[in-house]
Parts: structure tokens; C-alpha cells; sequence
């Protein structure tokens, strides 16, 4: 398993305030793993960088995790209130993940969620879609689609991603949608060929806003674009200012060695 990246996808609000869209595998993120003092202190200093963070691999059957990483967070963080909205646990085994939303909530709040209807159990951990307002006369609104897709089954998840893009689509009237995640969307979980093969990549309108090529793990002895953020719709795509990995290792002065026991 690859360790977790952070990507960040600026979205200019209509003037000078950037407004901040990231994903984040945690890697099995337990009460046990928030409660570490040296964990914490990383998690905070990643979540701060953005208005909306898109939580995943949270296995805490608790429930106390998320509420202790949001009062630490505002500890941390006193520009504004945050909130959260959690998808219920998910998978086909005793082993269960949540999607997460943190967010600002001065500078955005939930309209409405839902977990997607997977009938046919394409996903193994089925998308929690959720629309959020934005601070921008542009675009008002924006629905998120957050996956992490199972190794064994890229190709069949990202394909079925289609299916939700048109779900959502149709539900809300909306074309204006951001497919993010750990989609694992590289090296022995997808070649290139089949990639760009893939619905999402043949269709028009779709921009894969993180680069081919791009590391988004953080040990040495790889180097996959695991991790996307895929933009759907004229008005999200003309808001797009930069999106690019947070190297958190580099950027918080912690060494790739250090991070790996971290987050082990």
C-alpha cells in the first residue's frame, strides 16, 4: 500500500481569495492514530491548508476520531469554524472505511449528500457525493464525488465513476462536478493504455486536473499518479486556478523515513 498524499485544487472565488479543494488518504485512520501527538500535529497542519478536505480511509468504528482531529484543528486554526459530514462505514467485508468531509464553515456548507445507489456492487467502497456552496457569483454551488477505488478493480470502478457523474447530474441539474480520491489510477493497478481507455478520458468535457506523471506517493521507491482530481462542467473548469500534490514530507519538514513510521 502507497503512503497518503495531499492534492489541492485552487479555486479562484470571483476575486483575490482562493477557495481550497483537497483529498487526503489517511491510511487507516484510527482513533488510536489521531490520539499519537506526532500524528496529530502532521494532520492538523495539512488540514488547515484547505476550505474542504476530502477525507478517506477513515476505519474508526468509535466515531470519537474525527470530532478529537476537528477540536485539535481548531486549536491549531483560528481563522474559522469547521464541521464535518461522514458517510457511513463501507465495504463488502468485516473491514469498513468512511469518506469524510472537513470543512470550513464560514466559508461553505453542505446543501445536501447522498450515498450513491451501487446495485450492482461495482464499488467496493460506493461514492459519498455531497454539494457544497462556494464563495463565487460564477458558480454558487459545486458537487463533489469522492472514490478510492480497490487495486484489484480500477478499471471497473472508474468506468462505473461515469454512472455517478450522470447520477448526479441528473438529481441535481448540475454539470458542474469534481471527481477526486485515491483512484489508484497507475503503474500495476492501471497502464497507460487502459487509462486512456477509460470513460472518464474518452468522453468529452472531463479535465484531469493532476498531471500524468505526477507522484502523489511519498516513498522513495515509487513514483504513480495514484491519486486525481478529475473537473466536469464550463463554470468549474473556468474557476481553476492551480492544482498540483501537497508534498507534505518537504513542505512540513519531515523526512519520507520519518513519515512512513508516522503513519504506519
Amino acid at each position: 500500500m502507497h503512503c497518503p498524499a495531499v492534492f489541492l485544487l485552487l479555486l479562484l472565488a470571483g476575486g483575490a481569495e482562493a477557495f481550497r479543494i483537497c483529498a487526503f488518504n489517511a491510511q487507516r485512520l484510527t482513533l488510536a492514530k489521531v490520539a499519537r501527538e506526532h500524528v496529530m500535529d502532521t494532520l492538523v497542519r495539512i488540514l488547515a491548508r484547505c476550505d474542504i478536505m476530502v477525507l478517506q480511509e477513515v476505519v474508526d468504528s468509535s466515531g470519537s476520531a474525527i470530532p478529537l482531529l476537528l477540536r485539535e484543528l481548531k486549536r491549531f486554526d483560528g481563522s474559522g469554524p469547521y464541521d464535518f459530514l461522514s458517510s457511513p462505514p463501507l465495504g463488502r467485508s468485516t473491514y469498513k472505511e468512511q469518506y469524510v468531509y472537513i470543512y470550513r464553515s464560514h466559508k461553505t456548507r453542505a446543501l445536501d449528500h447522498y450515498l450513491y445507489n451501487d446495485e450492482d456492487d461495482l464499488f467496493a467502497r460506493e461514492p459519498f457525493v455531497a454539494q457544497f456552496t462556494l464563495p463565487s457569483k460564477v458558480l454558487p454551488s459545486l458537487v463533489l464525488v469522492p472514490l478510492h477505488t480497490t487495486p484489484k478493480d480500477v478499471e471497473k470502478e472508474l468506468n462505473a465513476l461515469y454512472d455517478v457523474f450522470l447520477d448526479v447530474s441528473q438529481r441535481w441539474q448540475s454539470k458542474d462536478v469534481i471527481l477526486l480520491g485515491d483512484f489508484n489510477a497507475d503503474c500495476a493497478s492501471l497502464n497507460k493504455k487502459h487509462l486512456g481507455e477509460l470513460v472518464l478520458r474518452t468522453q468529452a468535457g472531463f479535465h484531469w486536473a493532476i498531471a500524468d506523471g505526477e507522484d502523489t506517493t511519498v516513498r522513495a521507491s515509487t513514483h504513480c499518479t495514484y491519486d486525481r482530481i478529475v473537473l466536469h462542467g464550463e463554470r468549474c473548469q473556468s474557476l481553476l486556478h492551480a492544482a498540483a500534490t501537497f508534498d507534505f514530507p518537504r513542505r512540513l519538514s519531515t523526512s519520507a523515513t520519518t513519515t512512513l513510521w508516522r503513519w504506519s
